[in-house]
This record gives C-alpha cells, sequence and structure tokens, in this order.
C-alpha cells in the first residue's frame, strides 16, 4: 500500500457517524451481472462505483478495436473521469467482468456534501491526487518500458490482474497484440 492510500484509508476511519449517515444517504448498493455495463459511450457518468465484490474494467473503442485502460477490483473507484469531473457525455465504457456489486454514489449530491463537509473535500482530493499519480506512473511505463518490461511490471505490481483478468483484456491494457503478449507469456 502506498503512503497515499494510507493517507486515504487514515481520512476514511476518521469520519465521523454524520458524515458516514450522509454518504449513506446518498449511495445505492447495486448488482451487475457480468457483461452488464455500468457505463456507455455518450452518458454522462453522473455516478461513482465503489467496487465492494468482483471485477470491472474501463475501455474506449477505437476503429472497432477495444482498448481497455483500467481494471477495477474491491475497494477500487471507477468512474470516467473526464465525464465525472465536467458531467458531460464520454468516451469510456464501464463494463463488469465478473457477477460485480458496487456501492453507486450521485454526483451532484456528494458535491452537495462536500460544500458542508470539509472532509469529503479533503477525502475527494486525496483521490483525485492518487488517480493523477497511477495515471503519471502507467503514461511513465508506457512511454519508456517495452511489451516485456510492462508485463513484467504489471505482473510484479498486480499480479491479481494477471490471475483474474482475461488475456485478450490484459494484452489491450498493456498495448500489445494477443500474440505478442502470448509470445511474452512463452518467454517468461
Amino acid at each position: 500500500m502506498t503512503s497515499h492510500q494510507l493517507k486515504i484509508e487514515k481520512l476514511t476511519n476518521s469520519l465521523d457517524a454524520p458524515v458516514l449517515a450522509a454518504l449513506n444517504a446518498i449511495s445505492i448498493t447495486k448488482t451487475y451481472n457480468k457483461s452488464d455495463f455500468l457505463l456507455k459511450e455518450g452518458d454522462v457518468c453522473s455516478k461513482s462505483f465503489w467496487i465492494e465484490e468482483g471485477i470491472a474494467r474501463k475501455f474506449y473503442t477505437n476503429k472497432d478495436r477495444e482498448i481497455t485502460t483500467e481494471f477495477y477490483f474491491k475497494d477500487d473507484l471507477a468512474i470516467a473521469y473526464e465525464s465525472y469531473t465536467l458531467q458531460k457525455p464520454g468516451r469510456e465504457y464501464i463494463q463488469a467482468l465478473t457477477e460485480l456489486k458496487v456501492n453507486t454514489t450521485d454526483y451532484a449530491s456528494f458535491q452537495d456534501l462536500k460544500k458542508k463537509y470539509t472532509e469529503l473535500q479533503e477525502l475527494d482530493f486525496l483521490m483525485t491526487e492518487f488517480y493523477a499519480l497511477w495515471l503519471e506512473e502507467k503514461v511513465f511505463e508506457l512511454h519508456t518500458q517495452n511489451a516485456t518490461q510492462r508485463y513484467q511490471n504489471l505482473c510484479a505490481k498486480s499480479a491479481h490482474i494477471i490471475r483474474h483478468v482475461p488475456l485478450t483484456h490484459i494484452a489491450s491494457y498493456l498495448n500489445v497484440s494477443l500474440e505478442t503478449l502470448s509470445r511474452i507469456r512463452a518467454k517468461i
């Protein structure tokens, strides 16, 4: 767990009863079947999805090709960041890879709560920072590592992805063909 994740965990564990009650009042637990969409291209991401059980992925399409950008597991927050932040139609899909249980929170209601509870402003800021750091690392790896290094890095840092996600999605996430990924895996 990174120092940033520890800060987020410490803050969430320190939220008092009124803040937690207010959050619970604007949140709903939903379940999705495997292959269901939580969000589709062209939709406004008006909710955040806190993964309680299962696995989801975020992707977009380009020239009839699906390009996976993120995987979500238990305790991950799934959103289409640009659409969520700007409340405009997005270009991404969020799809359940397994049976999925999520806690959904309405964007507008959360923005109202942040005005009342400064702890939630801090939590939102920490989550945004965490996402920016993760994204910067992913871009760095994409530009400085070859396909084998990216795969080895994924195995070292996120072995749970390798164990639970179909290879077609992993290949897309690593920006390689399925054939290239197969060759890399055969060599290792």
